[in-house]
């Protein structure tokens, strides 16, 4: 065996370690808890760090049970391992990154040809961190499309934008930052979402467009889009006023393309200028990721895009955000090549049949009234009976919570400010088993609410959980 010997002089150079290789101070106990609002003085330990991290997320509700979220909460396990092989690409950086960025092209494509734009090459979008970015983008674009169509009146013209009073709050936010007049459709009767005729009516010459919500968040139904273009076509032919629709397909855009093939709500109306829809929902991709698509490169004004040389790269970039991991765009096109068309069918029929079925049978209980069924989304929204008066729906959301629960109850916007309801969102990983436990378990609660002298909630702001 070979002999070895020391150097003939020591090797004093400094050596460089970093400090997360090993453990901090490996011999001292934890004699004290961390500070919460200020950095510690010193390092800790990563286990000790991890598990007072972990113990506190312990109190966080279990997402599987949120059935009020619309966001995913399941994703096969190839898919987490491909995320976690992607979370430190930055998916902005084209240049660094191309094969992300091919993969993100390609679900753009898949997108297009998806909601039958007229020549899918020719569509034009982005993925996004969400649909309420998306949403921001595709208002920009109307209003910028606007604003050269009325040079000579702008800016002393203010612009408006006519949609439903159920509309994510996304859509208020872009009314308020980017200083457009929102007009909304009010809540009529039984209808719980924009009316098309209502809608024109509202539409003038400073209209930049109107949103229809393919899925509105308040009770799971599709707006109609197709009686939305129709009647802005007749209100074209009356005035001359050519208002643009931008359908917010946050949801519903996929699921109705395969679900509701027959349904004409996307490209193949000639008046739908832009779509988004949220990858990180009924897409069935981990948030954050969303997608906004135009008709053709005349939908989004050229003066909207810019091109960075960022990195060595010539990069044409429509975003609010620049940073962001590039790992949901790659779980996006995972899912979509994993599941494809029949693939997507059997997973949202799945959820639909789960939605019908609970619905039904919360209805058979025979305290509540459905307001939808889940037969469009796979969401349905109830409140409780006529003659039900020993509780509302706030105490009932309050109970399931101490079952693990989380179901939203809140009330409707103008009109229907003296309705209030429970909404049941049924996700992909919500089981048929998990629907029989929440029944089962909204069933054993029915007795104690029956007997209770009153509703027992005071305060109705603070005791919903609802969130779009």
């Amino acid at each position: 065996m070979p002999l070895h010997q020391g150097p003939e002089k020591p090797d004093e150079r400094p050596l460089s370690v970093n400090p997360f290789y090993g453990e901090a101070d490996p011999v001292g106990g934890m004699t004290e808890a961390p500070p919460k609002h200020r950095l510690p003085t010193a390092p800790l330990p990563p286990s000790t760090a991890y598990q007072v991290v972990h113990d506190e997320l312990m109190l966080d509700g279990n997402s599987r049970l949120n059935l009020a979220t619309f966001v995913t909460t399941w994703m096969e396990p190839q898919a987490g391992v491909l995320m976690g092989e992607c979370r430190d690409k930055n998916m902005i950086d084209k240049d660094e990154y191309p094969r992300t960025a091919e993969l993100e092209r390609r679900c753009v494509a898949m997108l297009a040809d998806l909601w039958h734009a007229p020549d899918p090459s020719a569509a034009v979008g982005c993925s996004t961190t969400g649909s309420s970015e998306a949403c921001m983008l595709a208002g920009m674009a109307l209003k910028r499309r606007w604003a050269r169509r009325n040079a000579d009146r702008y800016p002393g013209a203010r612009p408006n934008l006519v949609m439903g009073v159920n509309v994510q709050v996304c859509w208020e936010k872009f009314c308020n930052f980017w200083e457009v007049e929102a007009r909304l459709v009010p809540m009529e009767g039984e209808r719980f979402h924009l009316d098309p005729q209502a809608a024109a009516e509202l539409c003038d010459e400073n209209t930049i467009g109107v949103v229809g919500i393919l899925g509105s968040t308040f009770d799971g139904s599709y707006e109609p889009i197709a009686d939305l273009c129709a009647a802005l076509d007749a209100l074209q032919e009356r005035t001359g006023l050519d208002i643009p629709v931008h359908v917010d397909g946050a949801s519903g855009a996929m699921v109705a393309p395969f679900l509701d093939e027959d349904l004409v709500w996307d490209f193949r109306l000639p008046r739908v200028a832009s779509i988004n829809t949220s990858g990180h929902k009924y897409g069935l991709v981990y948030p954050g990721v969303g997608w906004a698509l135009w008709r053709d490169k005349e939908a989004l004004p050229e003066e909207l895009v810019f091109r960075v040389n960022y990195l060595g790269g010539d990069m044409p970039t429509f975003a609010l955000n620049f940073s962001r991991p590039g790992a949901q765009v790659v779980a996006q096109y995972y899912t979509f090549l994993r599941l494809g068309r029949e693939g997507y069918r059997a997973v949202q029929q799945s959820t639909r049949d789960v939605a019908r079925g609970v619905a039904d049978r919360v209805e058979a209980l025979g305290d509540f009234r459905l307001l939808t069924r889940g037969d469009e989304l796979p969401v349905f929204a109830f409140t409780t009976a006529p003659d039900v008066q020993a509780y509302d729906v706030f105490d009932v959301s309050r109970r399931l919570r101490e079952r693990g629960w989380l179901v939203p109850a809140y009330t409707f916007p103008p009109n229907r400010e003296d309705l209030s309801v429970l909404r049941v969102v049924c996700r992909n990983g919500f089981s048929t088993d998990l629907a029989d436990l929440f029944v089962e378990d909204l069933e054993r609660l029915l007795p104690e609410l029956r007997r209770q002298p009153h509703p027992f909630t005071k305060d109705r702001g603070a005791a919903t959980g609802f969130h779009h």
